[in-house]
């Protein structure tokens, strides 16, 4: 056994590779398998040999390229879909603007996640963030998988002489009961923020489209995603949920019956105490190991609007949000979150549930019917 090798694990997480370039399914092949509880079990070169290998292989989770010959990604995915239902497809592509609303088409097709790859197998080599990002969402994704079926867990580990990244938990740990705070905002809110991470795109999507046509309060939106990603997920919401969306711009004018996205690697806050009140655009160091973060968003909100703030934290990785939603409480605001069933990942939403300052926890399908009678003063 080589040095950095890691030990044997009998159960491992089982992932196949997909990408045209043999380098980078090496590359990848090999970032993967550094981790004793991953075990790369198919290699291939476009998205038919996907599909025929999946067929043969138990696999649980996929790392899946856009751009192939003979069958590209997003062709792929329904047809790998079908054999099984409850595979996890993430997938990774380079940060284009066709990419990208590529990788927002596969998400709502049934992907879970995707990735943005370095876009020549010198920068995947060197990319030690890519390869860390990637590690990270094949072991939560692939837990989520054996949760889904009831299988045995797999214990997280890393190759021997790496130290850990040094991050907050990808997911609380699980606990039977959440504990729910009365609501403490009477009135109708000024303004709706919300906060979400992986998975977050689907769930916005259907959040926004049920509180479409009535609410009239803007709303803020940090969702982690590259720069490319958050600008074409903003023409994907107006598409899809009749929402006007737009990325943010510094020093924009903040209106009602809006929605403003933040852009990837800006932080986005609010500014002003008096009627009109403005976004602004920082590059402030990450918070939570994001930018945007969520956090600066709910506490310049609280800033601005006082107690007349109504928060929405959906899945995602971490506990981004959960700083930032005790500032909103502790100033008379309310907050609620998606429910661990019905979230890729329940982490942000699971860190605020547990930290006990959520005055309701629901399933998806249910956030935007309670968002539209509080908006109205009626919850």
């Amino acid at each position: 056994m080589s040095l950095n090798a890691a030990p044997k694990n009998e159960n491992p997480i089982r992932v196949m590779v997909v990408d045209d370039s043999a380098v980078v399914r090496g590359l990848i092949t090999r970032m993967l398998e550094a981790h004793a509880d991953i075990k790369v079990v198919s290699s291939v070169g476009n998205g038919k040999m996907a599909v025929d290998s999946l067929a043969r292989n138990e696999v649980e989770v996929v790392v899946l390229d856009i751009e192939m010959p003979v069958m590209d990604g997003l062709t792929a995915l329904p047809k790998m879909l079908e054999i099984d239902k409850d595979i996890r497809v993430i997938m990774a592509s380079t940060l284009t603007s066709r990419n990208a609303d590529i990788s927002l088409k596969a998400l709502q097709a049934g992907a879970v996640d995707y990735i943005p790859k370095p876009s020549s197998s010198r920068e995947l080599s060197g990319g030690q963030d890519f390869g860390t990002e990637l590690i990270e969402k094949v072991h939560i994704h692939g837990e989520a998988r054996r949760k889904a079926k009831g299988a045995p867990s797999v214990s997280v580990s890393r190759p021997r002489g790496i130290a850990p990244r040094p991050a907050a938990p990808l997911q609380p740990k699980p606990v039977k009961e959440v504990k729910l705070r009365p609501r403490s905002l009477k009135e109708r809110p000024d303004i709706i923020a919300i906060g979400s991470s992986t998975g977050g795109a689907q769930a916005l999507f259907n959040v926004l489209k049920g509180m479409h046509g009535k609410v009239r309060q803007p709303i803020v939106i940090t969702q982690h995603m590259p720069a490319t990603f958050t600008k074409i997920l903003a023409e994907h919401i107006n598409r899809m949920t009749g929402w006007p969306c737009q990325e943010a711009s510094d020093g924009m004018l903040i209106q009602p019956g809006q929605v403003y996205l933040a852009p990837g690697d800006f932080h986005m806050t609010v500014e002003g105490s008096g009627p009109q009140k403005i976004l602004k655009l920082n590059q402030n160091p990450p918070e939570n190991f994001c930018r945007p973060a969520v956090d600066p968003m709910l506490r310049s909100v609280v800033a601005s609007y006082g107690r007349k703030v109504l928060t929405v934290i959906l899945t995602g990785m971490g506990s981004d949000g959960l700083k930032g939603g005790q500032v909103v409480v502790e100033n008379g605001g309310d907050l609620i979150a998606q429910d661990e069933a019905t979230s890729v990942v329940w982490g942000m939403p699971g860190a605020v549930a547990q930290a006990g300052i959520c005055s309701a926890v629901l399933p998806l399908d249910d956030i935007s019917s309670y968002v539209v009678k509080a908006a109205s003063g009626g919850v």
